[in-house]
C-alpha cells in the first residue's frame, strides 16, 4: 500500500470512529493490501471500532446473501470459496466464487476493527468483535489466523430478541427470572443457542420488572434498550480489560442482574459464586453437555483442597442449570431444541455437597413434576411430535437406553 493510501485510510478511519464524516468521500479499498503482512498494517488511534461500520462491498455482498438466504453463520477460510452455514450444513454463499487468498478475510474485516483489537490480533492470533451495519444488522465476528492464513466466522444476529416460545424452549424457564438471587447456568456445545437464550430470559427481566441489569460479554451480541428495567452493556476488549474485572466492578454498580457471557477461569466462576450468595441473580454459560459435566467442570476448576468449599458454595448458589442442543429436524426445515433442565431443590443440593454428582440424573428424573426433564425426555418427545428422527435423537443421547424406555 502506497504510503498517501494508508494515511488517507487511517484519517477516515478515525474521523468515522469520532463520529464526524470521513474525510475522503469513501473509505479506500483494502485490496490494495492483500498479500501484506497483517500486523504490518499502522492500527488506528481511536480504541473503539465504529459503531455503525461501512464494510467493503464485497463483504456487504456476502453478508447480504447470507441473510437473505437465512444463514446462520458466514465463514471465510483460506483456500475455499466463502461459505454459509443453512440449517446445520455448510454451502457457497456465491456459485462460481474463487477461493480466498491468505489475506483476503482480515482485508475485509480491517475497517471494523479498532486499533485495541489489531493489537490483540497481532499479538494473540485471535480477536471477537460485534459488526452493525444500517443495512444488515448486526453480527459477532471471530477473526483468527491458520495455518493458511487468516480466517473468519461470522455469526448473524436476529433483529429481533426472540422469545422462549420463538426458540422452542419451555415458558417455564421464565420463573427462573422471578428469583432474587442465585446462579443459573445454560450450556451447550458452541452453537447450541446459548447466548440467544440468555438474552430471551434478560428480555423478560426488562419488559416486565424494575431491576438493573449489568450484561459483560464478549462482544456483545444483542442489545437491549431500557425498558421497565434499566440495562448497562459491557463489553470486554472494549469497556473492560477481562471478565473478571468487569463482574467485580460490576458488584460496585448496585446491579439486580448480572450477566455474564462466560465463566471461562477460576477468578471469574469464584466471583459469579459469591455474586449468586450475595444476593444477585447471575445468568451465564459453560461449554458442558449434561449436569453432572456441569457440576464438575465448574468444581475441577479449582484445585483440589478447595473443592470441598466450592461444592458447597455452588450447592447454596445453584439456581438451576439447562443444557441445550439443536437437532435437525426430519423435514430438512431447520433445526430444533433439545434441552435438559435441573431446578436445584434440597435434594439436589445435598448431593452436590457430597459429590454424589451420578445422582443427578436420578433426581432429573424424580424432579419431573417441579418442571425438571432429562435430555431424553425432550428428545424422546420430539420423536413422538415428528419434529425428528430417532436416529438423530439416539445420535444425540448420553443415555440410549433411557431413550429407547422414554420413546416406547
Amino acid at each position: 500500500m502506497e504510503t498517501d493510501d494508508l494515511n488517507r485510510l487511517i484519517r477516515s478511519l478515525n474521523a468515522q470512529a469520532r463520529g464526524g464524516a470521513p474525510e475522503e468521500p469513501e473509505v479506500p479499498s483494502l485490496e490494495v493490501v492483500r498479500g501484506e503482512d497483517p500486523a504490518a498494517l499502522a492500527p488506528v488511534s481511536e480504541s473503539a471500532a465504529p459503531a455503525e461500520a461501512d464494510v467493503p462491498a464485497r463483504l456487504a455482498t456476502l453478508l447480504g446473501e447470507t441473510v437473505r438466504r437465512g444463514g446462520t453463520d458466514l465463514l471465510l477460510v483460506p483456500g475455499a470459496p466463502p461459505s454459509l452455514r443453512l440449517h446445520g450444513k455448510l454451502e457457497p454463499v456465491l456459485s462460481g466464487a474463487e477461493p480466498l487468498g491468505p489475506a483476503e478475510a482480515f482485508d475485509l474485516l480491517a475497517p471494523t476493527l479498532s486499533s485495541e483489537r489489531r493489537r490483540r490480533y497481532q499479538e494473540q492470533g485471535t480477536v471477537d468483535l460485534s459488526l452493525k451495519t444500517g443495512a444488515l444488522g448486526r453480527f459477532r465476528v471471530n477473526l483468527h489466523r491458520s495455518r493458511r492464513g487468516a480466517a473468519a466466522a461470522i455469526r448473524v444476529l436476529p433483529r429481533k430478541i426472540p422469545t422462549l416460545a420463538d426458540l422452542g424452549l419451555p415458558e417455564a424457564l421464565y420463573d427462573l427470572t422471578r428469583a432474587s438471587r442465585g446462579l443459573v447456568l445454560v450450556t451447550g456445545a458452541t452453537g447450541s443457542g446459548k447466548t440467544t437464550t440468555l438474552a430471551a430470559l434478560v428480555d423478560r427481566i426488562n419488559r416486565t420488572e424494575r431491576r438493573h441489569i449489568v450484561t459483560i460479554e464478549d462482544p456483545v451480541e444483542y442489545e437491549h434498550g431500557h425498558g421497565t428495567s434499566l440495562v448497562e452493556q459491557v463489553e470486554v476488549g472494549s469497556d473492560a480489560p477481562s471478565f473478571q474485572a468487569a463482574l467485580v466492578s460490576a458488584l460496585r454498580q448496585d446491579p439486580d442482574v448480572i450477566l455474564v457471557g462466560e465463566v471461562r477461569d477460576l477468578e471469574t466462576i469464584r466471583t459469579a459464586l459469591t455474586a449468586a450468595e450475595t444476593g444477585h441473580l447471575v445468568l451465564t454459560t459453560l461449554h458442558t453437555n449434561d449436569v453432572p459435566q456441569t457440576v464438575h467442570r465448574i468444581v475441577d476448576v479449582f484445585p483440589a483442597e478447595q473443592q470441598g468449599q466450592v461444592r458447597q458454595q455452588l450447592s447454596l448458589a445453584l439456581s438451576a442449570v439447562v443444557c441445550q442442543q439443536l437437532v435437525p429436524r426430519k423435514d430438512g426445515a431447520g433445526r430444533v431444541v433439545a434441552v435438559e433442565v435441573l431446578l436445584a431443590n434440597d435434594s439436589i443440593r445435598s448431593h452436590i455437597r457430597r459429590g454424589t454428582l451420578h445422582q443427578l440424573l436420578s433426581e432429573l428424573t424424580l424432579g419431573r413434576r417441579l418442571g425438571m426433564v432429562t435430555m431424553e425426555e425432550s428428545l424422546a418427545g420430539l420423536v413422538k411430535k415428528g419434529l425428528v428422527t430417532e436416529a438423530e435423537a439416539r445420535l444425540r443421547s448420553a443415555h440410549p437406553d433411557d431413550l429407547a424406555a422414554q420413546m416406547r
